[in-house]
């Protein structure tokens, strides 16, 4: 079972999909679950079959405190690099949430934002934590659809 970080916050999970990928664009997904939520399918979307993938995502849809999920195109991609551009989906996807998280966490090892939020990069933070992952499930299963 993957840990939910602080039931006594809103946390934000954010994840990416599509920074290996040769063409198409980036994707972003921030996610905040309900306080005490937890599912135990939830976890790293790549070490889920699809069409698990397809049913959890819905169910993260529909339970969500708040959700978002951005795109950035491969022109962009193209002219400020696949890093600045999976910041900027970040970036974007935080500030489409309908609530303010108390606390974010990010997927990977580093972030830059302009945001006051606090946050915490966590490395395999879709391996760790259940809002990560299912930022994961959101970005990767909204990219394979584009």
């Amino acid at each position: 079972m993957l840990k939910v970080f602080n039931n006594d916050l809103f946390v934000c999970g954010i994840d990416e999909a599509g920074r290996g990928s040769l063409a198409g664009p980036v994707t972003a997904a921030a996610v905040i679950l309900p306080k005490n939520y937890v599912n135990n399918e939830i976890r790293d979307s790549k070490k889920i079959n699809k069409p698990t993938r397809l049913k959890l995502f819905k169910e993260i849809v529909n339970i969500s405190v708040a959700y978002a999920i951005i795109d950035i195109s491969n022109k962009t991609i193209d002219t400020i690099n696949i890093l600045e551009s999976t910041f900027l989906a970040m970036n974007k996807a935080i500030s489409k949430l309908n609530k303010k998280p108390d606390y974010i966490l990010i997927d990977g090892n580093r972030f830059k934002t302009n945001n006051k939020i606090r946050f915490e990069c966590i490395v395999k933070g879709d391996d760790k934590f259940q809002s990560i992952a299912a930022a994961s499930i959101l970005a990767k299963v909204h990219r394979d659809n584009i």
